[in-house]
């Protein structure tokens, strides 16, 4: 549908599955019909902001490096699945030749999903403006080649989003539920986003917090004021997503000692 608009030059405004659900309670649609979904989306046009009904604009390179990136998150679970039943098959002592297919199979899905990055990497070194991207972003210490690739993928899927909307659609955004001295939840990321994000991040932050003084000195600012590991590690790992969108927008590589010296400054201020 967003090709067809592009090709046909027909203006167009999009909404989320969750913002069209939210919105047809809303509306308190209580059937469920093509019709009844049909007109409830014709009404959302009056939550559009000036400019957001337009032409769509789709980079076909970068859609082409989503499709590989969707296949990619499809082998990580297909290998995860395998390596779940190996380790029931070891523990059950099952036959030789299961756990040989397996241990094939398991070789096999890792293989395909190294053909997969090869491939993504093609495509960005065919382009000029790709390349100078994906060095900026993995300039930053701790980041390897698959979290450029997923990184440099949100930032050209989604290019005018803000950096609070980056947060959100890594599903980053802290969320909190109370009402009155009954209900009080402790704060919590929404997990609503792009959940490949957060996955192939994860590992990078636990590195980016050892050896990344910036990313160091975040995380143990945050322990050292009484906040979870896990919360200090979802803001380190929030704090690398805009680190990397403001590289990807200026077009500059990572200086750990500037940016090391405004947290400093930073945080002497906050100390007067």
């Amino acid at each position: 549908m967003e090709h067809y608009c592009q090709s046909k030059s027909i203006k167009c405004f999009k909404v989320g599955a969750y913002q069209s659900a939210s919105f047809s309670k809303v509306v308190k649609n209580r059937s469920k019909t093509d019709k009844l979904d049909a007109r409830m989306l014709s009404q959302m046009h009056i939550l559009a902001k000036e400019g957001e009904i337009k032409v769509p604009s789709r980079d076909v390179k970068a859609h082409q490096i989503r499709s590989l990136i969707k296949y990619y998150q499809s082998l990580i679970k297909e290998e995860r699945r395998k390596a779940n039943y190996l380790e029931a098959a070891t523990y059950n002592l099952e036959d030789g030749y299961v756990l040989k297919k397996v241990k094939r199979k398991i070789n096999h899905l890792q293989k395909e999903q190294s053909e997969v990055i090869e491939k993504i990497m093609e495509i960005i070194k065919a382009d000029p403006k790709y390349l100078e991207a994906y060095n900026n972003i993995i300039s930053i210490k701790g980041i390897g080649e698959k979290s450029t690739i997923i990184l440099l993928y949100l930032f050209l899927r989604y290019p005018n989003a803000s950096r609070q909307q980056l947060t959100a659609l890594c599903g980053l955004d802290p969320i909190q539920r109370s009402s009155g001295t009954s209900v009080q939840h402790k704060e919590r990321i929404s997990k609503q986003g792009l959940s490949l994000i957060r996955d192939i991040l994860f590992m990078p932050t636990m590195i980016a917090v050892r050896y990344n003084d910036e990313m160091k000195m975040i995380y143990e600012r945050l322990v050292d004021r009484g906040k979870p590991k896990m919360v200090a590690q979802m803001a380190v790992m929030r704090k690398i997503i805009l680190l990397a969108h403001s590289l990807y927008k200026n077009k500059q590589q990572y200086d750990p000692e500037r940016y090391l010296m405004f947290h400093q400054i930073k945080e002497e201020n906050s100390m007067k």
